[in-house]
């Protein structure tokens, strides 16, 4: 099987009632990516993004695992990461980079909400993919491992850059450093899941929040996760003069008159699709 249908087949997209939902779909090797399969889930998320109809994107795991992170039976079949190399490969630098910005750079910053559904472990990259989501629900059955130091390496994808937010530095150096195990209900008291639900649950919750989501307000949504990525760099005031441009253009919207009038008028409101 060729690469290009290895990625099809490994990637798996659907889209219905404005949510794409992205599935690994590699169950045997708990999702592990290959480097076709990174390709593939960056032209499915740049597809995502253009597709006027979506206004959701589902990230999710095929299996008992939502993503391994890298194919470490791979790793070993190839000597090491290094590949057998005593020297560190400045195009296998580039290479890793871009892949990074496809996967963990795009799904961060990608205009449009996106939710990371996890029915299991998410570990090593598979952990950075979650983490750059902006909203994360599990089962007590997810369980996030940095899972960097048990392989002798010291970690990519941005899950140190993501942790030291999510969880504060002193969290993060413990997760990456000690490389626990952390279970679902403790992910759940360290802000790491939003929502934690029964495993049987887990589709129709996912679903549901999905839906929340694609039937509220796609340009607000869109500047509201604009304003988040902006913040850090920068200071309150260069905040606030980001978010009133982007505040006021929303309320010119036939979005921002309907849930005025439905808000006088005491009933839900209905968006623009």
């Amino acid at each position: 099987m060729g690469n290009d249908q290895q990625a099809e087949d490994h990637i798996l997209v659907s889209a219905t009632d404005g949510v794409a939902t992205i599935t690994l779909n590699r169950p045997e090797r708990r999702n592990a990516m290959s480097t076709p399969m990174i390709e593939r889930l960056g032209e499915m998320l740049d597809e995502a993004e253009a597709d006027p109809a979506v206004r959701v994107v589902v990230i999710t795991g095929a299996g008992q695992a939502f993503c391994a992170g890298g194919d470490v039976q791979q790793f070993d079949a190839d000597g090491g990461e290094g590949k057998g190399a005593t020297e560190v490969d400045d195009a296998l630098v580039a290479d890793q980079l871009r892949h990074q910005e496809l996967t963990v750079g795009r799904i961060h910053a990608l205009r449009k909400p996106v939710i990371a559904s996890l029915p299991g472990a998410a570990a090593g990259a598979g952990l950075g993919f979650a983490l750059a989501a902006d909203l994360r629900i599990g089962t007590p059955k997810t369980l996030m491992a940095t899972a960097f130091t048990g392989i002798a390496l010291s970690g990519d994808f941005g899950v140190a850059w993501l942790l030291d937010r999510l969880v504060g530095p002193a969290k993060a150096r413990e997760l990456l450093m000690l490389n626990p195990r952390v279970d679902g209900q403790t992910c759940l008291e360290l802000g790491l899941l939003n929502q934690l639900v029964p495993e049987e649950d887990l589709a129709e919750a996912t679903r549901a929040l999905a839906q929340q989501l694609a039937a509220g307000p796609a340009l607000a949504l869109s500047y509201i996760k604009a304003n988040l990525l902006e913040a850090p760099g920068q200071t309150l005031s260069e905040s606030m003069r980001a978010e009133v441009p982007r505040h006021k253009q929303c309320g010119l919207t036939d979005d921002h008159v309907e849930a005025a009038r439905a808000f006088v008028e005491k009933r839900p409101p209905v968006f623009a699709h």
